[in-house]
């Protein structure tokens, strides 16, 4: 009479073991580059930068009659965060302090004008010219004076970070600075300061002309 031997567990072969350690310390060695927590190990490794961009193409051209009248320059600090339901901030979430600079111009469009929009009396002495409003240009943002202050982020986006590159995890800030700095553009005098400087500007040059009397008027 026989009976079945006791099977036996496998054993794992030795190689697999250094193999899956290796991984492990290989993990735990990038992680630490990535997270920061290995301090000095970034300058262990040189990185060189190389601009390999293609040459810019010219899309298209657009003539341009506006007068550049004033431009303002505005500073704003940005505080996005993103929290995760039921879960804390330590474990996900995101914040971001960001310093936005940036410009806007105010400009008189003066391809607008038409023929019955400027009157000159017969002796070219008086000029009465009626020209659009002021309008604000869309806001530019300065990279060179625009930064981030400080970023906290959760375990987990840390990880996931670990995992993936995101060229773009400032733009969501950037589109907030710029929406703020031209709502401040709204709300400050620089269209009026733009009207105030091209009827200086008008003013000036017509009476350079011979014209005594300039009388400049804005309205839609």
């Amino acid at each position: 009479m026989t009976t079945d031997a006791k099977r036996l567990p496998r054993r794992v072969p030795g190689w697999a073991k250094v193999v899956a350690a290796l991984v492990v310390v290989l993990v735990v060695f990038f992680a630490g580059i990535r997270l920061s927590v290995i301090p000095g190990v970034k300058d262990l490794f040189g990185t060189e930068t190389h601009d390999r961009s293609g040459p810019a193409l010219l899309k298209s051209i657009q003539d341009i009659s506006r007068y550049d009248a004033a431009s303002g320059n505005f500073q704003v600090v940005v505080d996005l965060e993103k929290d995760a339901k039921f879960l804390p901030d330590a474990i996900r979430g995101t914040r971001t302090l960001y310093v936005g600079a940036g410009t806007v111009d105010a400009y008189v469009d003066l391809g607008r004008v038409g023929e019955n929009d400027v009157r000159v009396n017969e002796d070219r002495t008086s000029a009465t010219l009626r020209l659009p409003h002021a309008k604000l240009g869309r806001p530019a943002l300065d990279p060179d004076r625009s930064y981030a202050v400080s970023k906290q982020r959760g375990l987990f986006d840390r990880l996931g970070d670990l995992f993936s590159d995101h060229p773009n995890g400032e733009q969501a800030v950037q589109k907030l600075a710029v929406r703020h700095i031209g709502d401040a553009a709204k709300e400050s005098e620089l269209t009026a300061r733009a009207e105030s400087n091209t009827t200086g500007m008008l003013q000036g040059l017509l009476r350079s002309l011979g014209f005594k009397e300039v009388l400049v008027t804005y309205g839609d």
